[in-house]
């Protein structure tokens, strides 16, 4: 079966090509270039760079197996860059790694897949897809619990993941660099990307305020009794949870708790004033389709590296759902994702709009 695997250039996606390759499969590796480098400096360890391309091209070559570069920099900047650019600039933290993975490398990658007459794409996930007796498909957590990368992936619809591969699901990551070594694949021992492919320095702020065309708004700094006690240049430089870079002093530690793009207040408090106990979430994916019973009990995840909780869910109207946690969560943060688990399953997920 003719497959296309999406290669980035690193170890993961070099080895689930070579796993395809090895069984036999009638593998084309393609790899994305998703923005105009020329702008800046773009230092080792993002993913997606000139160096990347080249890495993914000569792993290809040793693969044997043809290897094309498709651009998708107008993709990227409409589905990713602009997203990440307004929703800092309205008080929340997004998430571009999972907007880049449900809409350009199982959307638009795949629409281009079927142009090569390949109907399935393979990537580097770490990650399961199962048939189910009934004939639908779960998307389950990767076995290596510390590489899981379930969380980034709960956009994904039916239709998605009866197209979509991942090799390294069942992987460890010892294993899989052991692999690209015996394979002599030169990225083997490639250090995984750590930092935003577009924002390589990790200024998020000095990024928004370049793109955004909107004028940064200044602010006060108050703290959970409405008391000014500090000001700042712009909602984009804060999380909820932020505690360094306030430009505040105080006898206690302070967080951010707190975001009001419009009137550009930062609430700051002590730790224990991050816990909330109910979240709200918008655009809710449920993978299978269905939405879950009132009141169903999950395993909701509020970042990629928390430790899942004990909660129920109650699917809304509008593509909305609430989540009650059994226990109190710390630093619930408007923009990221919450993905709602049943043991290994991802049941599904969405975009976290506010907390109570």
């Amino acid at each position: 079966m003719r497959v296309v695997a999406a290669m980035s250039g690193g170890v993961d996606s070099s080895v689930a090509a070579a796993l395809l390759a090895d069984e036999g499969q009638d593998v084309i590796g393609l790899s994305m270039q998703l923005y105009d480098q020329r702008e800046g400096d773009i230092k080792f360890g993002s993913c997606c760079t000139l160096n990347d391309l080249h890495d993914a091209r000569r792993v290809a070559s040793i693969l044997g197996i043809p290897h094309y570069i498709m651009n998708f920099e107008r993709q990227f900047n409409e589905n990713v860059v602009s997203n990440f650019v307004e929703e800092y600039t309205a008080g929340r933290t997004p998430i571009p790694c999972v907007r880049c993975n449900g809409d350009l490398k199982f959307t638009t990658l795949l629409d281009r897949a079927r142009g090569f007459g390949a109907p399935t794409v393979a990537t580097g996930h770490y990650a399961r897809v199962v048939q189910a007796e009934d004939g639908s498909y779960l998307l389950k957590r990767g076995l290596d619990a510390t590489k899981d990368q379930s969380y980034f992936l709960f956009t994904l619809n039916q239709s998605q993941l009866a197209c979509a591969k991942f090799p390294l699901g069942t992987l460890q990551k010892d294993d899989v660099r052991l692999y690209a070594e015996n394979r002599a694949l030169p990225v083997a021992r490639k250090p995984d990307s750590q930092e935003l492919c577009f924002v390589p320095d990790g200024d998020y702020a000095t990024f928004v305020e370049r793109r955004t065309t909107k004028n940064p708004k200044p602010g006060p700094i108050e703290d959970i009794a409405g008391r000014m006690i500090g000001s700042h240049t712009g909602v984009h430089r804060f999380t909820v949870g932020q505690r360094k870079g306030l430009g505040i002093s105080s006898s206690i530690p302070l967080y951010v708790t707190a975001l009001d793009a419009r009137s550009g207040t930062v609430t700051v408090g002590p730790r224990h004033e991050l816990e909330r106990s109910t979240l709200h979430a918008s655009d809710v994916n449920w993978v299978s389709g269905n939405p879950p019973p009132t009141n169903y009990r999950i395993a909701a995840q509020i970042r990629h590296q928390h430790r899942a909780a004990n909660a129920t869910v109650s699917a809304l109207d509008r593509g909305r759902a609430r989540v009650d946690f059994e226990e109190a969560q710390p630093a619930i943060t408007p923009g990221q994702a919450v993905v709602f688990y049943q043991d290994e399953t991802v049941l599904g997920g969405g975009w976290i709009s506010s907390s109570d």
